[in-house]
């Protein structure tokens, strides 16, 4: 098989875990966050601001020529994964479509609740085909506009169509998708969605909104909330598809991997030891 440009896809197809952060689609973010060593970004675009240029020069600016030209794996060291605004429920297509186009090497959908919806998500990331060809189910969705996400990969066109299709239905596609769980619906539909559905790559549990339905919000270690959130673990568990922890902190870190979360999602966190140091010194309050 040749090389992954996809280190998301191919840590989790390994069994091994996954660190990312979040980071708003801006250049001077993006640059900041390509020399750390997380293995992927998430682009925020559901709470921040959508801008596809923006979004596309901070592509560009997670890429290190030092980097690809020392290492011997031919993709990005940081993989570009963008969660889009739109919720499941409105059937959303062309926010996906166009940060594909861009060179994400996935897509985050939040607030997915019904197969109808996991449906939709793996389809819109996917480009169309006859339906006497394999895999044809989730029949795609996407439009047809490769050239910049091919370049951005370091591919051809031809060969950016051969390696974009969704994991796992493809076990040699590069496209990530993700589906947030984040309320009850959601969890009581996930067990269909995973069993009807091919192509899901991984799921997210939404803390934060879920909290919110509860009653209960960002109170995250609340027995209502272990429990919501251990429902989720063990549907995805049955199933082989990895779960992702919105919060992780150093706090939690060990207790979340014990859960068996896979994909690990920290805030980056900033440090000013000589500012801190200077003020203790100087009884600075």
């Amino acid at each position: 098989m040749t090389a992954r440009l996809n280190k998301v896809i191919a840590r989790l197809a390994a069994g091994r875990h996954v660190f990312a952060s979040f980071s708003p689609a801006d250049p001077a973010a993006a640059l900041d966050f390509a020399t750390t060593s997380y293995d992927a970004l998430v682009f925020e675009t559901e709470h921040k601001p959508w801008d596809a240029i923006a979004l596309r020069d901070s592509f560009q600016y997670l890429l290190d020529r030092r980097q690809i030209r020392t290492s011997d794996e031919p993709g990005p060291a940081l993989t570009p994964i963008v969660r889009i605004p739109v919720n499941g429920a409105e059937k959303a297509q062309w926010h996906a479509k166009q940060a594909l186009d861009l060179g994400a090497f996935g897509i985050v959908w939040p607030h997915i609740t019904t197969v109808e919806e996991a449906r939709n998500a793996v389809a819109a990331c996917r480009y169309p085909s006859l339906p006497d060809q394999s895999r044809h189910e989730p029949a795609g969705l996407r439009g047809d506009s490769p050239s910049a996400a091919a370049r951005f990969w370091g591919i051809s066109n031809q060969e950016y169509y051969e390696r974009s299709d969704v994991w796992p239905l493809d076990p040699d596609g590069e496209v990530l998708v993700a589906l947030m769980i984040e309320d009850q619906r959601g969890i009581a539909n996930l067990p269909r969605m995973l069993d009807e559905v091919p192509g899901i790559g991984l799921v997210i549990i939404g803390e934060g909104d879920m909290s919110q339905e509860l009653g209960i919000p960002r109170q995250y270690d609340h027995p209502e909330m272990l429990a919501c959130k251990r429902r989720v673990l063990d549907a995805c568990d049955a199933r082989g598809v990895p779960v992702g922890h919105p919060h992780v902190t150093a706090d939690n870190v060990k207790r979340v991997l014990d859960d068996g979360y896979r994909f690990l999602m920290t805030a980056p966190v900033r440090t000013y030891p000589g500012l801190e140091l200077g003020r203790s010194l100087v009884g600075h309050a």
